[in-house]
């Protein structure tokens, strides 16, 4: 029996719903599918390459560019701080308690501050006193100005003249001036006028500070002064509570 003949001999067998079933007629008559050929990646051509390349040079071109502009920012912050600023510790109790020993101070350097006023805390250099070791004062009178001291009562004098003298309210003074030291003559009757150039000076806590009133201190040249305290950024320990009270932290007055 040829292949025609098994072929209708089996199509007479079929049923009706045989007929009708489509997966069945799909099983006898359709061919099978040939599966997909995978396509090919592909290849990156040579402008592709090229593309990659430069856009890969370019990003690291920005960001060596960034380095580089990051790098001179911070030398010339660096530079603006030093010549505009300075660190200084303070070390004794002389300016209790406007500052405390172990403050970390920032001082806005000589470079540009050039004419202390009376009030300033000023930090200091003389060569014959603690081989130059940084001291930090109180400005009490500057060039021109006269001062005296009544040390009974503890109270200081300055004035533009030597008639014009006036009490100096200190409400920022820890003990009062009763300690003459070697400024025992210069009292309101007798004041010492403040050379060209020069300052007069003392530390807030009069009974331990060293200041002008000692002739191993005396007038302070301009040209001592290293710079204005102005700002305290980290707080030493207080004698009475043993603690940092870094509520201090701020602006110098």
């Amino acid at each position: 029996m040829d292949n025609q003949e098994r072929t209708e001999k089996y199509a007479e067998e079929l049923t009706l719903d045989d007929i009708l079933n489509e997966d069945l007629y799909d099983i006898l008559y359709k061919q099978p599918e040939e599966p997909e050929a995978e396509k090919p990646k592909p290849t990156p051509t040579r402008k592709a390459k090229q593309k990659n390349r430069e856009e890969k040079r370019g990003w690291q071109s920005t960001l060596l560019t960034y380095l580089h502009d990051l790098v001179y920012l911070l030398a010339g912050l660096i530079l603006v701080f030093l010549l505009l600023f300075r660190v200084v510790v303070v070390s004794g109790s002389s300016m209790n308690d406007t500052l405390l020993e172990g403050d970390y101070l920032l001082l806005l350097g000589n470079t540009f501050y050039q004419n202390p006023q009376y009030g300033d805390v000023i930090v200091v250099s003389k060569e014959g006193f603690r081989d130059g070791e940084p001291i930090v004062k109180r400005v009490i009178a500057t060039e021109g100005q006269w001062i005296g001291i009544d040390f009974e009562m503890g109270i200081v004098y300055v004035g533009d003249t030597k008639d014009t003298l006036k009490p100096l309210e200190e409400g920022y003074t820890l003990t009062p001036t009763l300690r003459p030291e070697d400024f025992g003559e210069h009292t309101p009757e007798n004041p010492l006028e403040v050379s060209q150039g020069c300052l007069f000076v003392m530390g807030d806590n009069r009974e331990v500070s060293q200041d002008s009133r000692d002739d191993s201190i005396g007038l302070v040249d301009k040209r001592e002064v290293l710079g204005k305290v102005f700002f305290l950024f980290y707080p030493g320990v207080d004698n009475n509570t043993q603690e940092k009270n870094f509520d201090r932290i701020g602006v110098v007055n």
